[in-house]
């Protein structure tokens, strides 16, 4: 068998493995659930305008597709670091903490594929994650309240197709913008043969760095913070969408991914695997 072949079996097996544990469906589910809460919510008791809650909730009853905009909006901050900490914290801490990882080895590739594979089933799982929200909060939308095209931040309305093209353009900006975070993760599962450990770590990482992010004393620092512009996709529902302002955002979380991902490679291809 040849190395690319082995590795993308591997991939396959860990992606599989992944989506499998059931701890992981139960997160899924979990987040695919919250845009028809916040929808049923809504539809139930309609908040007064002008009230207290997620950037886009008033809308949501004269149009279901900003529940999207309103599930992805609340997720991103609160829910999807949990399922990042909990999945990346678990993909090389856990393997180590019931003493796979060493069969793991025995597979035909590098430590640095094996770490390469585990990284793309977190990516995976994100990604799973961020659609699950878009499509059910969709669903959800169009039952409830009815689809029709959105009014941007400018007051311009465009067609619904446009609407759901820019709901996609968050969702993939959402993605690219939790990469630093994942790096992160997978360099603090690297550290330890405790999951627990790491999930709380990775966790507590985003917590710290969300908390530094509220404190305007800390200036044009916070712009460093990988939480800094995690929000920023509701800029895609202006007009005339400053794209160039966005790819500059996540250059920033290039730089975390090649610094985080080159430790986390140092550190996994030295470490001695005892378990």
């Amino acid at each position: 068998m040849s190395q690319a072949d082995a590795f993308g079996r591997l991939v396959a097996s860990e992606i599989g493995m992944t989506f499998r544990r059931r701890r992981n469906i139960a997160l899924l589910a979990l987040i695919a659930l919250a845009p028809l809460a916040i929808g049923v919510a809504v539809r139930v008791s309609t908040p007064p305008p002008g009230s207290d809650g997620p950037q886009f909730l008033n809308q949501i009853t004269t149009n279901g597709l900003f529940l999207v905009f309103t599930a992805l909006t609340v997720s991103v901050p609160l829910l999807i670091p949990l399922l990042v900490g909990v999945v990346a914290g678990d993909s090389i801490a856990g393997e180590a903490g019931t003493g796979t990882l060493r069969y793991l080895l025995v597979v035909p590739v590098t430590r640095s594929r094996l770490l390469a594979a585990k990284s793309i089933s977190v990516v995976s799982y994100v990604v799973a994650a961020i659609l699950a929200v878009a499509v059910v909060g969709t669903l959800a939308g169009a039952g409830l309240f009815g689809l029709h095209g959105p009014t941007l931040l400018s007051g311009s309305t465009v067609s619904l197709a446009e609407g759901l093209v820019r709901a996609a353009e968050m969702a993939g900006y959402i993605v690219l913008s939790l990469t630093g975070f994942i790096a992160i993760g997978m360099f603090i599962t690297t550290l330890t043969e405790v999951p627990i450990a790491a999930m709380a770590a990775t966790l507590g990482v985003a917590i710290i760095a969300s908390v530094l992010d509220s404190v305007p004393q800390l200036g044009s620092f916070r712009g460093l913070l990988f939480t800094h512009h995690w929000t920023a996709f509701t800029d895609i529902l202006s007009q005339n969408v400053d794209w160039p302002t966005l790819w500059h955002y996540l250059l920033l979380q290039l730089a975390y991914v090649a610094i985080f991902g080159a430790a986390a490679w140092a550190r996994f291809t030295t470490q001695d695997i005892t378990s």
